[in-house]
């Protein structure tokens, strides 16, 4: 089973090459974020060509469903900038009670999978540069450590796992031809309970999505999954 996570930064506006990316890929699951548009206009009949079923909530920053006997979430975390303010303390707030249900997802005992983009540099290795990051709601140490707990509760970090000994990228900026010099950050993530951690085979980034015109910043993050 291959599982997908993708901040489409707009999915009218890309559909067009989200399509032609589902058709090469073929995930059976896919956890859009940043949709950037309202409820009604969802564009669920051109997904349903697609041959996906489709579960969404306009403006909502986690929504979960159970698929083939596993139980998906998809989050969109808060950026936090500018740190100090209001919006980081909004982002330390949810990161609490995210990792509070985490745990209590884990206590649950079924397959389950934490997608998304989570605005969290998790490491050093995570982000092309560190210095100008020092200062950024997406790598300051309190986020950070709010990541290392999720682990520590026993999720797996997929990428990581899989990659443990070279810098992997999900996010370019658009400004500063970052993409140009892959100057490169780890945002997205999928997290996995220890049961789907053992069934793990292979984990990457659709890089060359964000090589593409009027793509997205982020590109694509996927895993695949022994469930034999």
């Amino acid at each position: 089973m291959r599982i997908a996570t993708y901040n489409i930064n707009g999915i009218n506006g890309r559909l067009e090459t989200l399509l032609a990316w589902l058709a090469d890929t073929q995930p059976d699951i896919i956890c859009l974020q940043e949709l950037k548009t309202p409820q009604a206009k969802f564009p669920e009949r051109q997904l349903t060509d697609a041959g996906y079923a489709s579960v969404w909530h306009g403006q909502s920053r986690y929504i979960e469903a159970a698929v083939n006997g596993i139980l998906v979430g998809c989050l969109y975390a808060p950026n936090g900038n500018p740190a100090p303010g209001p919006k980081w303390d909004y982002k330390l707030t949810w990161l609490k009670q995210f990792s509070a249900h985490s745990k209590q997802l884990l206590a649950l005992d079924v397959p389950v999978i934490l997608a998304g983009d989570y605005n969290i540099i998790p490491a050093e290795c995570d982000v092309y540069n560190p210095d100008p990051w020092r200062d950024d709601a997406l790598f300051l140490p309190e986020v950070r450590k709010a990541y290392a707990s999720l682990l520590k509760q026993g999720w797996c970090d997929a990428i990581a796992t899989i990659h443990p000994d070279e810098p992997v990228y999900t996010f370019w900026d658009y400004l500063r031809q970052a993409w140009e010099r892959n100057a490169g950050l780890r945002l997205d993530h999928l997290l996995l309970s220890p049961d789907l951690a053992a069934r793990l085979k292979d984990a990457g980034v659709d890089r060359d999505m964000r090589g593409r015109l009027k793509a997205s910043d982020h590109a694509p993050v996927w895993i695949e999954l022994d469930l034999k």
